[in-house]
């Protein structure tokens, strides 16, 4: 069951591969995300040392969020994987070019996870051919139906 969405992902970026992570969250950050108080649009995944991190994710705590914990919106979340998996990522990231985005987040058995995306950035002119195609599809569609 998804959660968020990033549609600006696809709209930015050719998504090639996806991995499916789990997040180090705090308690207060699970209540606000089963709340639908979550925003991954600005955010970004980075490596530092064999670890990866999601930075830019805000999450807008509950007013009945507990006095006695400090809340930070928008800090520094550990991402989980298989060293595997981080592995092949800095290769890809490093040598490839490639850039790691968040395409959305779901629960899946009960804890919340994200798929990101090994992406490869779009330029102005890849942006507007799509947009043509969408066009294009979307009038097609509407000629067969008008013929029926």
């Amino acid at each position: 069951m998804s959660i968020i969405d990033n549609k600006k992902a696809f709209h930015e970026y050719f998504v090639e591969d996806t991995y499916e992570a789990g997040m180090v969250l705090e308690g207060w950050e699970v209540k606000a995300i089963r709340a639908g108080r979550a925003n991954i649009k600005e955010s970004f995944v980075v490596i530092r040392s064999g670890e990866v991190f999601l930075l830019g994710m805000h999450i807008t705590p509950l007013i009945s969020a507990s006095t006695h914990v400090k809340t930070d919106p928008t800090r520094r979340r550990k991402l989980l994987l298989h060293n595997a998996e981080i592995a092949k990522l800095i290769g890809k990231v490093e040598r490839a070019g490639y850039t790691l985005v968040p395409l959305d987040m779901h629960f899946n058995r009960g804890r919340i996870k994200i798929n990101l995306g090994l992406a490869k950035g779009k330029k102005q002119h890849d942006k507007r051919e799509v947009e043509k195609k969408r066009d294009w599809d979307r009038e097609k569609a509407r000629l067969m139906r008008e013929k029926r």
